[in-house]
């Protein structure tokens, strides 16, 4: 492969995975990964940034690879000292390794420092092997509107106290992105999208991860204007979700749980929406008017498997 500009949205552990494959596959081209910080959220006055982690530590090879998520040979002394003290809240977790990540972060933002640049310092340590931004620098949160059990009124819950301690069982009527009218790209985002050969959308959330980064402004701009070719992974194989809880999200938006739902939700570029192609699983079927469907396997089982994945996307693109 030529040397090229690769940009992928990714969020959540298949985000970081397929960037795994992408970095395996891309030679010496500059990958840079724009990442959901929607998930963001504050917990014992630590700032934690989950998909930005999980990144970090599956391309750094610090992640529990079981889980998908959180430090590998993790340990849990400050979460039962937590708990002991019956200090809220009870139902998130924070390992004693991970926990080193939550404080140097939470310093550096609080002395004044950018996300970027806090994530920038963080990656130092980890050596990804890409480029790793944040969506944005300015706090955007989801919150997920449901109703409350004991009341039988709505209300809205940060995301993660809804799929974390509600395990997404909850019904959710609404997504809201809250500071995201206010945000923008973060410093670089722009600029690698104006020099990108391949866009890619990584099989993550439609709705709360790469939703999120659509949402914040300037973004869909920037993506349109962008040279290369975009190129979007199904998240849904066979009408189900790998992992994750894509299939509570979606139907929220009006979107149907497919690879065809999906791939429309985006939109072709050459029809005002995003996408140039759209890769399937071999055994779904997805019309998307304007766009190169393409039928490739999409699981993510080995190395071999996300590599050829990955592989796949940016032949896609013309790379």
């Amino acid at each position: 492969m030529v040397f090229v500009q690769i940009i992928v949205l990714a969020g959540g552990v298949g985000g970081a995975r397929f960037l795994r494959g992408v970095r395996a596959v891309a030679g010496g081209s500059q990958v840079t990964a724009v990442v959901n910080t929607g998930d963001d959220v504050t917990m014992h006055g630590l700032r934690i940034c989950p998909d930005l982690d999980t990144v970090v530590y599956t391309l750094g090879g610090g992640i529990d690879e079981e889980r998908g998520w959180g430090r590998s040979g993790e340990s849990w002394t400050v979460k039962e000292e937590l708990a002991a003290y019956g200090a809220e809240p009870t139902w998130f977790g924070l390992g004693d390794r991970d926990l080193a990540t939550h404080l140097v972060r939470t310093r550096m933002l609080d002395a004044g420092y950018p996300l970027s640049q806090v994530t920038a310092a963080l990656a130092d340590r980890w050596q990804p092997g890409v480029t790793v931004l944040p969506m944005s620098d300015q706090r955007v949160e989801t919150h997920v509107v449901v109703t409350d059990p004991d009341t039988g009124r709505q209300q809205a819950i940060h995301f993660q106290e809804w799929w974390v301690r509600h395990r997404a069982e909850l019904e959710p009527s609404a997504f809201v992105q809250v500071g995201a009218d206010t945000a923008t790209p973060a410093p670089g985002v722009a600029e690698a999208l104006a020099a990108a050969d391949a866009v890619l959308f990584a099989p993550s959330n439609p709705v709360v991860s790469i939703g999120t980064i659509l949402g914040v402004p300037g973004m869909r701009d920037a993506l349109l204007a962008a040279p290369g070719r975009i190129v979007g992974i199904s998240p849904i194989i066979g009408g189900e979700v790998v992992r994750g809880m894509a299939d509570r999200c979606l139907p929220v938006l009006g979107i149907d749980v497919s690879a065809e739902g999906v791939g429309r939700h985006y939109g072709a570029r050459s029809t005002g929406g995003l996408l140039d192609a759209w890769l399937v699983a071999p055994d779904d079927r997805a019309e998307i008017p304007g766009a190169d469907v393409r039928k490739v396997p999409l699981l993510m089982s080995s190395p071999e498997t996300t590599a050829a994945l990955a592989r796949a996307a940016l032949e896609a693109a013309g790379v």
